[in-house]
């Protein structure tokens, strides 16, 4: 069993940065692959960014250059480093734990991007 506590979302400008944590319980952390998904309102669950077990990373191309996805295998977190924010970047975001034959997900937090 593995549960994900998510933090860092808020309320931002356009143009903005911000820095979502994901913090991970359990062992073997540094074993699995992690990812961000975001769900606007009224829209599907989206791949964000994802970072495998050996640290490679891909991203959606809405976000490539922008954001970064990295992890912290000492502290068993993954973080999400979005800058350059714009209104559609809107939408509640998800850590995702990808186990292979088990995966998963936090309770997800809220990002607004907005003047």
């Amino acid at each position: 069993q593995v549960q994900l506590v998510e933090s860092g979302g808020g309320l931002v400008q356009p143009g903005g940065s911000l820095r979502l944590s994901c913090a991970a319980s359990g062992s073997r952390f540094s074993s699995y692959a992690m990812a961000w998904y975001r769900q606007a309102p009224g829209k599907t669950r989206e791949l964000v960014a994802r970072i495998s077990a050996g640290g490679g990373t891909n991203y959606a191309d809405s976000v490539k250059d922008r954001f970064a996805i990295s992890r912290d295998n000492a502290k068993n977190t993954v973080y999400l480093q979005m800058n350059r924010l714009n209104p559609e970047d809107t939408a509640v975001y998800y850590c995702y734990a990808d186990l292979v034959l088990r995966n998963y997900w936090g309770q997800g937090t809220q990002v607004t991007v907005s003047s």
